[in-house]
């Protein structure tokens, strides 16, 4: 396995969890089960029905969680820790290596990957619920889930396409924090007198 075919196989995975660890779960076990796209054998856990099960009702939790304000805030401090680590495991499962250094490394990445995405979502998310009106919150979380499970779908069937699109986002979030940190410091930061 090339190492492009290798990422494009782990880090959508990643970005998807961060957003939406059950759904990318939820989604990657009803491929694996219905057979909608023919993936290798490592993904053959993700199929079992006790694992969908738990998912979906993870996920019909969430998609509650996620439209209450500040509800959406507090469900995500608590996933703050559990995305990074389901980014991880589901990036170490899609590698599907037999070597522990490679599975290091996957686990190292997807946690990485899965923990910006997070924090774009949590950030974005408690910005929102600053907002009098609720559709702001709704919007997003509807745009979370179409793009979590849009991508953990389209990463299936075109792994090096969606590596593509999870690299545009990260670098999207990398310019957005960029911005964020300078407005902060120009508004928050006391700026020295020129002498």
């Amino acid at each position: 396995m090339d190492l492009i075919t290798a990422l494009g196989q782990t880090l959508p995975f990643a970005f998807a969890s961060g957003l939406n660890l059950y759904a990318t779960i939820a989604v990657l076990g009803l491929v694996q089960r219905f057979h909608l796209v023919a993936l290798p054998p490592q993904f053959e856990p993700f199929g079992h029905p006790v694992v969908i099960g738990v998912a979906l009702a993870l996920y019909a939790i969430e998609f509650v969680a996620d439209k209450i304000p500040w509800v959406d805030s507090i469900w995500d401090m608590a996933h703050t820790v559990v995305r990074p680590i389901g980014g991880a495991v589901v990036a170490i499962m899609a590698l599907g290596s037999p070597s522990p250094g490679m599975d290091a490394l996957a686990g190292a990445l997807g946690a990485s990957v899965a923990l910006a995405s997070h924090l774009t979502k949590a950030g974005t998310r408690a910005a929102a619920n600053a907002s009098p009106e609720p559709f702001s919150n709704w919007i997003l979380s509807f745009v979370e889930d179409l793009v979590a499970i849009g991508l953990a779908y389209f990463a299936t069937e075109h792994p090096v396409l969606a590596l593509g699109i999870t690299l545009f986002l990260l670098t999207l979030i990398l310019v957005f924090a960029t911005v964020l940190v300078k407005f902060v410091r120009r508004r928050f930061v006391p700026q020295r007198a020129v002498a």
